[in-house]
Formats: C-alpha cells, structure tokens, sequence
C-alpha cells in the first residue's frame, strides 16, 4: 500500500501537486471523502494513513465506467491483470480501434478495456461523445505499459479501505455530516478561457451553472463544521465565486493541449474552508 499511486493516466491529474497540497490537509477525521474521483492521488497518498488509524474512505464518481475501474481493481485484481496481459501482447493500431468499438459487458473485461484505452489512447485523455462513446484516437507511444501489475496490486490494497460508488457531487451531502469528515473536490475546471473549455470529460457536461451548485453544496458542508478542500482554475470567476473562503494559489503544469508550445506552468486555486 505504501506504493500505491495512480494507475491511470487522467486530465488534471494531482499527483504531482501533493507536496504543495500537504500544508492544507487537515489532521484530525474520521472519514475522507473524494466525490470526483478520477486518479484519486490525493486519497492514494491519504491510504496508508487512513488505514493504519482505522478512517474510512468514500470515493464516488458520475461515470459509471470510471467507478466500475475503481471497484475491479479493489475486488478482482488477478482477473484484471490477466486480462491486461493479453491486451498488452496483441495492441497495435487495428486492434485498438477494433477494441474502441465495441462494448464490454463483464465488468473485468470492462475495466481492462477502460484501462487499456487510457493507457494508449491520445495523450491519456478520456472523452465521451454524446452517447456515452469513448472517441479519442490511437496515441503515439512506442511501447505503452498497459499491464502493470505491482501497481495494481498497490492500488488494490490501498482501495480495501474504501467504498466506492457512483453517484453525484452533491450526494455527498448524505454521508459527510459532521466535523469529524473531510472532503476533496476536484471537479473538472472552470475554463480559463473560452478557447480553453475542457469540461467535458464525459457526455455530463460541467459548466457555470455545475460550478455555482458545488459552490452551494460546499457552503451547506461548511455549515456542518464538515472540512472542505477543492481545487479550481486560477480565473476571476471562481476567485469572486470564493469570497470568504481561504484561497491559496499552487503553480501547476499544463498538460492537456494538442500543442506541446501550449503546455506549461500555470496557477491553480486551493479553497479551504477551514
């Protein structure tokens, strides 16, 4: 578990923002809960010490493909990796498309699908088209690490502490009552511009409006004493959605653009309740 670590690639990915993260975290809860889960760093990083204290984690997300992964690796990792060991023998370009198309239906094959796709599909990056339809082309890699198993074996013991569910944001709501909670929200970010809106990692688009309803369901946890940490783009409109809370900025890299001359150092908000 001490290993463990994302396993998939995923856009706003927060692994390497941990450092910076730590100073903010809070020290005493009983139960962390992370509704948009998509890596899930923060809480591979928060494992081992949830564990060792005996805390309990809520994970949850909307896209019931992405929580599907999430509970295979928990439960069924050896029929996981074994299905990733064929992937990784037979991928080059017509098989991948081919596994594109088609859809899965035992939840291991469609989790070793799920991880396969992301591991050599465009720049990591997962997009859904208005069917729910995984559309992203082949990527550029030479020899992509699809089945890897040691980390999917830390994955899994880190994620025995965890319930993992999908469902909404704002059910959080439901299980985050007391002080005693802690809650990470790292919702897809508000564009920094319109020629920037990368929202729309699924068919479930995530606008102003999805921005101000987390806004509220923030402010009803702070209400309840609960702790709350989420991270956002470093725009006007959520620095003037924020007044009151504490706001500190991070530097973060830019990652997800189709010109390399577009990637970079940026800032990103963290805002604490707390």
């Amino acid at each position: 578990m001490a290993d463990a670590r994302p396993f998939i690639k995923w856009a706003g990915g927060k692994g390497r923002l941990i450092e910076q993260y730590k100073p903010f975290l809070p020290v005493d809860y009983d139960c962390y809960h992370e509704p948009f889960l998509g890596g899930g760093a923060l809480f591979f990083h928060l494992a081992p010490q949830l564990a060792a204290q005996g805390r309990k984690a809520f994970l949850s997300d909307l896209n019931p493909e992405l929580v599907n992964v999430y509970r295979c690796v928990k439960e069924q990792v050896e029929p996981l990796i074994e299905q990733l060991a064929q992937h990784q023998e037979q991928h080059q370009k017509t098989y991948y498309y081919t596994v594109r198309s088609q859809l899965e239906t035992t939840p291991v094959r469609r989790a070793a699908r799920f991880i396969y796709l992301n591991k050599t599909c465009f720049n990591g990056l997962y997009r859904e088209n208005s069917k729910g339809l995984f559309n992203v082309p082949i990527g550029r890699y030479k020899n992509p690490k699809i089945c890897a198993p040691e980390l999917l074996r830390s994955a899994s013991a880190a994620l025995q502490v965890a319930d993992i569910s999908e469902r909404p944001f704002d059910a959080v709501t439901e299980h985050a009552t007391s002080d005693r909670d802690f809650v990470y929200f790292d919702p897809p970010y508000h564009p920094l511009s319109d020629t920037s809106n990368f929202t729309g990692y699924s068919r479930y688009q995530f606008g102003e409006q999805q921005q101000r309803e987390l806004k509220t369901v923030i402010e009803a946890l702070s209400d309840r004493n609960v702790k709350v940490l989420a991270s956002n783009s470093d725009c006007p409109f959520i620095r003037d959605l924020y007044q009151g809370f504490k706001v500190e900025t991070i530097s973060a890299a830019r990652s997800i653009n189709s010109k390399a001359s577009k990637r970079g150092k940026i800032t990103e908000v963290l805002l604490i309740n707390q």
